[in-house]
């Protein structure tokens, strides 16, 4: 399988904190990848903006750090860093003052795409969003691109929305979820709506329950006092669990249109069940190997959960009937990312109850190794009757793609070249964010009135013993971290 690299237009794309953890971790390298492969063009120009004093070159050496530290050694060629790096020049900007936006003004071109990226924090998307127009640097045809988190309730989300729709247009702002830039999400789409096998099946009638699971085995600590504020309920379900929930619940839309599709991502928000805190399971990591979480936080009256698993009802036709399990949670037993959709058991079995047959099951890996794999029950090779055995029948990318194209893009690369190209399928748009908020907001004030302190877990296990109960009294089981 080989795949096309189609190079966008010429672009200037402003990159606020610049000298930022993200910036160095994830988008200054995704654009060297996609300057290596030749998507970007020599033309193409990435002008850092920070509040450090910082030359040119003092820049472009950071910039040579970040590479070499966040680029695969199969991906790092001299000529190429060179090149991409000449490319990079760095302006010092005063946010909420005016220093440096009329020099800003002067380096940016009006004869190419203007992308400005705020990789800095919420508090001053407004100010940047509003110098940037007030000093004519931001035209009709500019893009914004902004970072999580998208408020932290509903109240600021609907401020940061007017904040920014002040000085942007809902059609210029990119509100980037870079879950929605991972191959397989996107896949899961193509599986769903090019192939006539599944969409028949993809509803009540055929699908038993449906698990979505990101699991991290990593704690919180160095930032551990920003998470205590926020959650796992704030910082990964309303967004990233959000999203695949709604891709995978979804209608198919008329056309794979960026409005169409969103439209359909907003009907599933909206028909989403309030979840009773009953269907709610919070937990805290305990002291282990590592810090606990209230050491990490430095909060030893914490009530904050570092792992969080939900029960969800969706009240339409397609979904009345078939539940979906969430869970996220850090210093779990394995790092992994996977959808699952479990279908019912055959309506008859014309083979013995313990023949080994189990019910299939569709699973969407999205890290570590990205792929799809579906579960069918076959005989089992050999004499001595008909015994059956559940087999996957596996596509991973990296096989897929061949040892040469193992390594997968970075979902910021297709992310930020689909800024620069004017595509909003993959990002979300504004009534989105604010109806998955109106959704989440009445859990999180129902457990903060009730006072509870979440569930203690060990480090390097699945989560508490009451997540399990969540799916035992349903008569059914997550499915194993270490499978």
């Amino acid at each position: 399988m080989v795949s096309r690299t189609i190079p966008v237009d010429p672009f200037d794309l402003v990159l606020f904190g610049a000298t930022g953890d993200l910036a160095r971790r994830k988008i200054l390298p995704s654009l060297y990848r996609r300057f290596l492969a030749g998507q970007m063009p020599d033309t193409a120009r990435v002008i850092g903006a920070a509040r450090s004093e910082l030359s040119n070159e003092e820049f472009r050496d950071l910039v040579r750090e970040a590479l070499a530290e966040f680029v695969s050694k199969a991906k790092t060629d001299k000529a190429a860093i060179d090149a991409f790096v000449a490319q990079c020049s760095y302006i010092a900007i005063d946010a909420k003052g005016d220093g440096g936006w009329s020099d800003l003004k002067q380096m940016v071109r009006e004869d190419a795409i203007k992308a400005f990226y705020f990789s800095v924090a919420p508090s001053i998307f407004g100010a940047l969003a509003d110098k940037l127009r007030s000093h004519g640097i931001a035209c009709d045809n500019s893009r914004l691109v902004v970072e999580k988190p998208f408020g932290t309730d509903l109240k600021t989300a609907k401020k940061l929305n007017a904040d920014l729709a002040a000085s942007f247009r809902e059609d210029q702002i990119y509100r980037i979820d870079h879950f929605l830039g991972k191959e397989t999400v996107q896949n899961l789409m193509a599986v769903r709506f090019a192939n006539v096998l599944f969409e028949p099946l993809w509803n009540e009638r055929y699908i038993d329950h449906v698990q979505i699971t990101v699991a991290e085995t990593v704690g919180v600590g160095g930032r551990g006092s920003y998470y205590d504020k926020s959650g796992a309920m704030r910082d990964m379900v309303q967004n990233h669990l959000m999203q695949l929930l709604c891709l995978t619940a979804m209608e198919p839309p008329a056309a794979f249109d960026p409005d169409r599709l969103r439209d359909e991502k907003l009907k599933v928000i909206r028909a989403l069940d309030p979840v009773p805190l009953k269907d709610v399971v919070r937990g805290q990591y305990k002291s282990g190997p590592e810090p606990s979480y209230i050491e990490d936080a430095e909060n030893a009256d914490s009530k904050t959960e570092s792992y969080i698993a939900l029960k969800i009802g969706i009240s339409n036709w397609r979904w009345k009937h078939t539940p979906f399990y969430l869970r996220t949670g850090k210093r779990l037993t394995k790092r992994m990312s996977e959808i699952v959709v479990q279908f019912k058991e055959t309506p008859h079995s014309i083979f013995d109850r313990d023949d080994g047959s189990t019910a299939n099951a569709l699973t969407i890996r999205l890290q570590p190794d990205e792929g799809i794999d579906l579960s069918v029950t076959i005989k089992e090779p050999g004499p001595g009757g008909m015994r059956l055995t559940n087999v996957p029948l596996d596509m991973s990318f990296a096989d897929a793609l061949g040892a040469d194209d193992a390594e997968m893009p970075d979902a910021y690369e297709r992310l930020i070249m689909d800024v620069i190209r004017g595509n909003q399928t993959l990002f979300m748009r504004g009534d989105e964010v604010e109806a998955a908020w109106a959704w989440t907001d009445p859990i999180i004030n129902a457990w903060e009135a009730q006072g509870d302190k979440p569930k203690q877990y060990p480090q390097g296990s699945s989560g508490p013993e009451e997540a399990l109960a969540l799916l035992l009294r349903d008569g059914r089981r997550w499915r194993d971290l270490e499978d």
